[in-house]
């Protein structure tokens, strides 16, 4: 397999359903595709990759229980190479298998009894992010927020969402490269859930949504924090997550 994965950003948006119960992938495809959302089925777990790298998709909906390979292994091989929203659909309400699919990078977990209007307004606000932060106009080098960050070895460029640690390259998901953008610009400062949500996601804090604790978790590992005690990226009680400058 390639070791990237390029999507194409052509109006209207494709989203590749990987789903082997074919009754309900026709179903969920026909509303989506009655919404302007061009909808392709791949029936198997073990043929899920290929498909995606054929099919270029702005967006894969993923189901959990599939034959040949299941979902939570196609996010983990599929994440590092696929800057698009990865979003499971399961019908497995599980506290253990959300937080190991958002571990394992993807942006979502949904579940099959959720009415198909609120489906479509999640996938639609992932799309929607996804373009905006990868195909906006880029605003001139020199301006703030597109000025390379510097703290000791690490090394954040926004114009090529390039992250250096040490001079070595860090795989970052986009959702995980813009999360810490976000921490890195307000250096210094604490973010809310709330504020890191917005800024990310486009959407508000619930109360209830982990993803920013789970996303935070997998850039501590990825950028060498400690986490039992973390010292780069901090939690702050009542205030949410800290950037510290001088930890690099």
């Amino acid at each position: 397999m390639a070791s990237s994965i390029l999507r194409c950003h052509a109006m209207p948006y494709s989203i590749l359903f990987v789903e082997d119960d074919a009754e309900l992938a026709e179903l969920i495809a026909s509303f989506l595709a009655r919404h302007d959302l061009n909808v392709q089925i791949e029936a198997r777990g073990d043929t899920a990759l290929a498909a995606i790298a054929a099919a270029q998709p702005d967006l894969v909906l993923l189901d959990i229980m599939l034959p040949g390979k299941d979902g939570l292994s196609i996010c983990r091989e599929l994440r590092p190479v696929f800057d698009g929203p990865i979003v499971l659909l399961t019908s497995l309400d599980s506290d253990i298998n959300q937080i190991m699919g958002l571990e394992l990078g993807a942006n979502d977990y949904i579940l099959k009894t959720t009415p198909p209007s609120v489906l479509l307004a999640r996938l639609r606000n992932h799309l929607r992010h996804a373009r905006g932060s990868t195909a906006s106009t880029p605003a001139p080098s020199g301006s703030p927020g597109h000025r390379r960050l510097g703290f000791g070895q690490l090394l954040i460029d926004p114009l090529s969402r390039d992250v250096r640690l040490d001079g070595h390259s860090i795989v970052l998901s986009t959702s995980e490269f813009d999360l810490l953008l976000q921490l890195a610009q307000h250096a210094g400062s604490p973010l809310s859930r709330e504020t890191l949500l917005q800024a990310t996601r486009g959407v508000g804090y619930d109360g209830l949504d982990r993803s920013i604790d789970v996303a935070i978790s997998r850039l501590r590992k990825k950028l060498g924090d400690n986490p039992d005690e973390p010292f780069r990226i901090k939690t702050v009680r009542n205030k949410g997550y800290l950037f510290v400058p001088s930890s690099w």
